[in-house]
């Protein structure tokens, strides 16, 4: 959950960003401070620092798209000359068939 403090500095940010200007502490500070939100003096520095690394575009694109997942290994085989078993496949989901609807038996719930 994200503090008023966080809220403040990300929208400060995104308009900096909007507007074509190059995003730094200070610019982000000068926008909380005339919104009239106060925030921790961290914030702003924090939030600049991130944005230098990286673009804005990327970060807006890629909202909700996970962290991604973990790195696959694969065991070496083993020193015996046997082969390392074969990974087992993944079963695709199959789709159960839809219960027939009440509608479908000549009578509903609101007959």
């Amino acid at each position: 959950m994200s503090t008023p403090s966080e809220l403040a500095t990300v929208y400060a940010a995104l308009i900096l960003h909007d507007d074509g200007i190059a995003i730094t502490a200070e610019k982000i500070a000068t926008l909380i401070k005339a919104a009239g939100v106060e925030v921790e003096s961290y914030w702003p520095s924090l939030f600049a620092k991130l944005l230098e690394k990286k673009s804005v575009d990327d970060l807006i694109m890629n909202i909700g798209s996970g962290g991604g997942g973990g790195a696959v290994t694969m065991a070496a085989p083993s020193a015996g000359g046997a082969a390392a078993p074969a990974a087992p496949a993944v079963e695709e989901k199959k789709e159960e068939p839809k219960e027939e609807s009440d509608d479908d038996m000549g009578f509903s719930l609101f007959d």
